[in-house]
């Protein structure tokens, strides 16, 4: 079987050894990279198209600014996020740059090895403690009764693209899986986020989680 090709970004020269060592231990992993700012990692994702970018925020250059640049020209590379930062504000950041996943460096090592490889399959992994917080806001919304009543103005095929924007995928991804245009992606999306109320990708993607539409094992702590 093929390894899951990384490249490692971390200004932390000590915290990119650390995790190198882990993740060739799998065996199932090898790093084919390392960059210690967000110019470095994204010029090096484009040398050696690795399947996921494991990024910093903290860093020269900017994980999150990287982590977009990265998404929007090679879409088929998955970013993890792996940071210290654990409020909300970097968390929808990072969604909203297009990252399939968000870990918590406090965590354990198999929380990270679960999701690189829940990553890497194409789904999404959201840290536990932080998509418990989505779905308190699923509870509090759906005390207010409007969800369902939200879902019903929704297409069928309107339906399909929110999954797949819920499970991480890009424009390019999900016209490719849909057979359609990028630009009839792109008006569906648009389409949804007008009669749903929403703004930008990561509200997309808290709807699609609140509703159900993303795998209930992207949402937990992986097993090691």
């Amino acid at each position: 079987m093929a390894k899951v090709r990384l490249v490692l970004a971390d200004d932390h020269k000590l915290f990119r050894e650390g995790v190198r060592l882990l993740l060739e231990a799998q065996g199932d992993f090898e790093v084919v990279g390392e960059a210690a700012s967000g110019d470095e990692a994204l010029r090096l994702t484009r040398e050696l198209r690795p399947e996921v970018v494991v990024m910093d925020i903290s860093m020269p250059g900017d994980g999150i600014e990287a982590t977009r640049r990265i998404r929007k020209e090679l879409p088929e590379v998955k970013v993890l996020i792996v940071t210290m930062h654990s409020g909300d504000d970097y968390f929808f950041r990072a969604l909203e740059a297009g990252a399939s996943g968000y870990v918590l460096k406090e965590g354990a090592p198999e929380d990270l090895v679960g999701a690189l490889r829940i990553v890497a399959s194409g789904q999404v992994f959201l840290y536990p403690s932080l998509a418990g917080r989505l779905v308190e806001d699923y509870l509090a919304r759906a005390r207010e009764g409007v969800e369902r009543s939200e879902l019903d103005k929704v297409t069928a095929r309107e339906r399909e693209v929110l999954a797949l924007v819920g499970q991480g995928m890009t424009s390019e991804e999900i016209a490719a899986k849909l057979h359609l245009s990028v630009h009839t992606v792109h008006t569906h999306r648009a389409h949804i986020m007008e009669k749903l109320g929403l703004q930008n990708r990561a509200q997309l993607i808290q709807y699609a989680f609140r509703m159900g539409f993303l795998r209930p094992e992207a949402a937990e702590r992986p097993s090691p």
